[in-house]
């Protein structure tokens, strides 16, 4: 599977689980929506306070595992770097992530509120690798 496949994959599927490396090196892992952008990242909202935002500010690569609604059915995993954006510059990326996600809100104003008064930030992950690549 190319990383362009697997994108596209995420546009029609955001339901996922992300793998972050505890201080342990053990997996760490969170059920996310993702978004694919234009440039070919995968965005994550999250908090500054949350788990997987401490490990991949420790070690900055994780993968994703995105699934389609049949919880049997076709899944793409991928894997890459990422980076934490956090607020005030992760505004227009969290604006862009609701778009993606769920449309236009209706009231932009409130929402930018309320990602400041979360703390919401965006894990964005850069794929270097896409699978399943072999089946077995």
């Amino acid at each position: 599977m190319t990383i362009d496949d697997a994108l596209d994959f995420v546009r029609s599927n955001g339901h996922a689980v992300l793998a972050t490396r505890r201080r342990t090196g053990d997996a760490q892992q969170s059920p996310v929506l993702v978004v694919a952008d234009d440039a070919g990242r995968l965005l994550i909202s999250t908090r500054e306070t949350a788990v997987k935002t401490r490990n991949v500010r420790r070690h900055p690569r994780a993968s994703v595992c995105v699934l389609s609604g049949r919880f049997f059915g076709p899944w793409v995993q991928l894997t890459g770097t990422v980076e934490v954006v956090s607020l005030p510059h992760a505004m227009d990326l969290l604006v862009e992530y609701y778009r993606r996600a769920a449309g236009e809100h209706d009231d932009w104003d409130e929402y930018r509120a309320a990602m400041r008064r979360e703390r919401r930030c965006v894990l964005v992950l850069t794929p270097e690798e896409a699978g399943p690549s072999v089946s077995g």
